[in-house]
C-alpha cells in the first residue's frame, strides 16, 4: 500500500506551546484504529489490500476486533500470512503523532508517562521540543523463544547509567525494553506459546491494566499499546504451552487458513514471487502451468501421506513457481530462444523446491521423491480434466491409433513441437483453447500438457527414451480364445444344465 509523503516538519508544531495552540487533542491507540477503520469502511476501500482469500472469513472477524479496540490472537499454521496480516495493521494508525523529542517511550506531549518526559516539560514548559512519529515506527515485534527474558520485553537497570553516578533508586537508570519503546503503537509477540510461563505471567498487567513494572522500582508506566499475538492452533489449547489466564486476556481470536481455491493460490503466487527483468528474454507461464503449481499445493494439503499438522505453506507454491520459471529460462538460454515457457517435462525440477517444505507421516529412504512424483501426476490429471473438454480428444486419440508417435523432452527446442501439430492436426484446436496459439514456447508447453494428460488418463502410452518421452497408441491385444469357464460364467445351475443338454444333443447328431 502506498504511503502518503511525509510533510515538511515546518508545517507541524515544533514545541509544546505550538502544539497546544494548534488545538491538538490526544487520543488512544484503540481510538485511532477505531475511527480509521470506520473511515475505511465508509469509503468502501478494501480493508487489507494485498491480503488474498480472507475477504469472507478472516477480514470480517478482524474488522470486529479492531472496531472493538480488542487485543487480538491470530491463530494459524505456517505460511498462512499471519506476520503479513499483523504488520498491515499499522495502516489504521494516524499517519503522524507528536511525541516529546528524546523520550524512549514516545511520550505524549500532553500526558508524559516517563520520568524523563515529565522532567523535560517541567524544565522547558511550552518551549519543550516535540517531534513527529510516523505510523510505521509505531510497530514493535518480538519472536518468542524460550530464552526471552523480562529485560528484553519490559526493561532492566542499565549498569552504564549507574556507573555514571545515578542512584539505583533513580528511575532514569532504567533501560526500557521493547514493550515500553512501542508505547502508543502496536506490539506483536510472534509464536506466543514459545514464551516461558514466567514471562507469560509478566504480560498479565500489560494485557489488562495496561501498565508494566520494572524490577523493584515503585513506578508505574501506563502504556498505551495494542497487543497482537500469533500462535499455532495446536499450541494454543489447554493442552498446549500457553497459560489460560493469559489466553483469557485476549479480546478476540482470529483463525487464518490456507487459500481455499487455486485461484486465490495463484493470485498470492503472482503477488509474492520474485520477478526479474532479463534483457532480450521473456518467460511466459501459461495459465494451465500456474494452475498445476497451485493444484500441487492443494493436493499436498489433502494427502494422507503428508503430515497435515505441520501444514503445507503457501511458500511451497511460490518456490515451485519460481523454480518452474527458472527451468524454462535456463532452457531458452541454452537453445537460444527469445521466449521461454515451462513445460510438463520441467515438473521433475520441482522436487528441489518441495523437499523440506512437506513433512511425511512416515520416513523411508527415497519415499519423499516418490510422494512428490505422485502428487505431481495427480495435479496434472486434475487440471487436465478441468481445462480440456473430453469431446475434443477423440480425434487426437484416433490419429495416434493410425500409428503416429510424438516425442517430448525438456531440452527440445520449442519450434520442434510444430511437427507434432502437423502430424496430429486436432492438437491445434486444443492448444488454441488453452490460450497458447501465440509463441512457439507456449505452443510447446500446451502440446506437452495435452499429450501427458492423455497418457495419465490412459488414452495414450508413454515410453521413456533418451532425453524425454515418446507418446503412442498401442493396438489392443487380440482376444484370448474362449474356454468352457468363460461360456458358463454368470449362469445359474438350471441354465448350466440346459446348456449341457444342448451340447449332448449336438454331439449325438454329429456322431450319427
Amino acid at each position: 500500500m502506498l504511503r502518503s509523503r511525509r510533510p515538511k516538519t515546518t508545517q507541524r508544531p515544533a514545541t509544546l506551546g505550538q502544539l497546544k495552540e494548534s488545538g491538538y487533542r490526544s487520543r488512544s491507540v484503540s481510538d485511532e484504529i477505531h475511527h480509521n477503520v470506520v473511515d475505511r469502511l465508509k469509503s468502501g476501500e478494501p480493508l487489507l489490500p494485498g491480503i488474498v482469500g480472507y475477504e469472507q472469513t478472516v477480514v470480517p472477524e478482524l474488522e470486529n476486533a479492531l472496531l472493538a479496540g480488542q487485543s487480538i490472537a491470530i491463530l494459524g499454521e505456517r505460511g498462512q500470512g499471519k506476520s503479513r496480516l499483523i504488520r498491515s495493521l499499522t495502516q489504521f494508525l494516524d499517519e503522524y503523532v507528536p511525541y516529546l523529542e528524546g523520550t524512549e517511550t514516545n511520550d505524549d506531549p500532553l500526558n508524559p508517562i516517563s520520568a524523563a518526559g515529565r522532567g523535560m516539560v517541567e524544565e522547558h514548559g511550552d518551549d519543550t521540543p516535540i517531534a513527529w512519529l510516523h505510523r510505521d515506527q509505531r510497530y514493535g515485534e518480538k519472536l518468542a523463544t524460550p530464552d526471552v527474558a523480562m529485560a528484553d520485553l519490559i526493561g532492566d537497570v542499565d549498569p552504564i547509567k549507574v556507573a555514571e553516578g545515578r542512584y539505583l533508586s533513580d528511575e532514569l537508570t532504567i533501560h526500557y525494553g521493547l514493550i515500553p519503546r512501542t508505547n502508543r503503537g502496536i506490539f506483536c509477540v510472534n509464536e506466543l506459546p514459545d514464551l516461558a510461563e514466567r514471562i507469560q505471567v509478566g504480560l498479565f498487567n500489560l494485557m489488562e491494566e495496561r501498565d508494566v513494572q520494572i524490577r523493584g522500582y515503585n513506578i508505574r508506566l501506563p502504556l498505551d499499546i495494542m497487543v497482537v499475538a500469533t500462535a499455532n492452533p495446536e499450541d494454543y489449547t489447554n493442552r498446549g504451552r500457553i497459560i489460560t489466564p493469559l489466553k483469557d486476556r485476549f479480546g478476540a481470536q482470529v483463525r487464518t487458513h490456507y487459500p481455499q481455491t487455486t485461484t486465490h493460490e495463484r493470485e498470492i503466487v503472482q503477488q509474492e514471487s520474485t520477478q526479474f527483468s532479463d534483457a532480450g528474454l521473456q518467460v511466459v507461464v501459461p495459465d494451465f502451468m500456474s494452475e498445476i503449481v497451485a493444484e500441487l499445493s492443494h493436493q499436498a494439503r489433502r494427502s494422507g501421506e503428508v503430515n497435515q499438522r505441520s501444514g503445507v505453506s503457501v511458500r511451497l507454491s511460490i518456490s515451485n513457481y519460481e523454480t518452474l520459471r527458472s527451468t524454462a529460462l535456463r532452457r531458452a538460454i541454452k537453445v537460444g530462444e527469445p521466449c521461454a515457457s515451462p513445460r510438463i517435462t520441467d515438473l521433475p525440477a520441482l522436487a528441489s523446491s518441495m523437499r523440506g517444505k512437506i513433512e511425511l507421516e512416515t520416513f523411508e529412504e527415497g519415499r519423499e521423491d516418490r510422494v512428490i512424483e505422485d502428487l505431481t501426476r495427480r495435479s496434472v490429471v486434475e487440471v487436465f480434466n478441468r481445462l480440456v473438454p473430453t469431446a475434443s480428444l477423440s480425434e487426437i486419440v484416433s490419429t495416434f491409433e493410425s500409428g503416429v508417435t510424438a516425442e517430448a523432452g525438456a531440452d527440445l527446442a520449442s519450434n520442434e513441437y510444430a511437427a507434432r501439430i502437423a502430424d496430429v492436426p486436432a492438437l491445434a484446436g486444443v492448444v488454441k483453447s488453452l490460450g497458447c496459439d501465440g509463441s512457439d514456447a507456449e505452443t510447446a508447453s500446451a502440446v506437452e500438457f495435452v499429450l501427458e494428460g492423455l497418457h495419465l488418463t490412459r488414452q495414450l502410452n508413454r515410453d521413456v527414451i533418451e532425453g524425454g518421452f515418446r507418446y503412442a497408441k498401442e493396438p489392443p491385444p487380440p482376444p484370448e480364445p474362449r474356454t468352457a469357464l468363460d461360456v458358463t460364467e454368470g449362469l445359474d445351475d438350471e441354465q448350466r444344465a440346459e446348456l449341457r443338454r444342448k451340447f449332448e444333443r449336438r454331439r449325438r447328431r454329429n456322431r450319427e
